[in-house]
């Protein structure tokens, strides 16, 4: 409910294209994939939000229909940070993020023509929506690899195997309204405060901001999963990602016991 609030105040918020500007940086082929990325760049005060924004945000929506040769793209998503808006919490970005891009080509010898229309909210005393469409080819030749790309892909949140963090133990108990989710897991502390998002395979569900406690190496986790009128709360174990971070970086976590 509180995510259709904000939309709605987005939509009625005069555009303010100043605030944000998008480019798609081309980036440089490496084998069967070519590594690009979306450049988001912000005044001085404003952020933009994260794939699972919190309680206070509107994920960015991509649409890469008109591309061409486009087999495959994932986003490598720069480990984000967390805010409070009056009393919420949201996680994003302040004043810019390069969201990395592996693109799979269809003919690997051919260029790819990425079209990419981009919708997102962008915050800093108000809200306000922006929407970009911008185009690139990116070239089959070999070409150097962009400093800005490879330093948001080293910013990236490390696997739990690069962690070396243990299984992800999860106990899921059904309530009145909807399911408690009581975890622990094996992993050494990120340093400074710790903060952890929950995401669930059915985007439907809402996910509260996690509550965390440590006894040294073993980290607990505690949230509540809430789904809308007249949907099931159904919880993929298999599907279900933890994302941990912290002053010393991030750790992600897909699937638990």
């Amino acid at each position: 409910m509180l995510r259709l609030v904000l939309l709605l105040l987005l939509l009625a918020t005069p555009l303010r294209a100043d605030v944000a500007s998008v480019q798609i940086l081309p980036g440089w082929r490496d084998g069967g994939q070519h590594f690009a990325g979306v450049q988001i760049s912000l005044q001085p005060g404003w952020k933009t939000y994260w794939r699972s924004p919190g309680d206070a945000g509107i994920p960015p929506s991509f649409n890469w229909s008109g591309s061409r040769n486009l087999a495959e793209l994932r986003i490598a998503w720069p480990t984000p940070h967390v805010f409070s808006q009056g009393g919420l919490r949201s996680v994003g970005y302040e004043g810019g993020v390069v969201l990395p891009l592996i693109v799979t080509p269809r003919d690997p010898s051919q260029p790819v023509s990425l079209r990419l229309a981009l919708d997102m909210g962008v915050c800093r005393d108000v809200c306000v929506p922006v929407s970009s469409r911008v185009a690139a080819e990116l070239g089959a030749a070999a070409a150097r690899p962009d400093a800005r790309i490879r330093a948001a892909l080293s910013d990236r949140p490390l696997s739990g195997a690069e962690a070396g963090a243990g299984q992800l133990d999860c106990d899921l108990r059904p309530g009145a309204r909807g399911i408690g989710i009581a975890a622990s897991l094996r992993l050494s502390p990120m340093g400074g405060t710790e903060h952890a998002v929950i995401e669930l395979a059915d985007p439907r569900l809402w996910v509260s901001a996690p509550e965390l406690t440590r006894d040294g190496d073993t980290l607990r986790i505690r949230a509540d999963v809430h789904p809308p009128r007249n949907v099931a709360a159904v919880v993929d174990r298999d599907a279900l990602r933890l994302t941990v971070m912290g002053r010393n970086g991030a750790v992600e976590i897909v699937g638990c016991d």
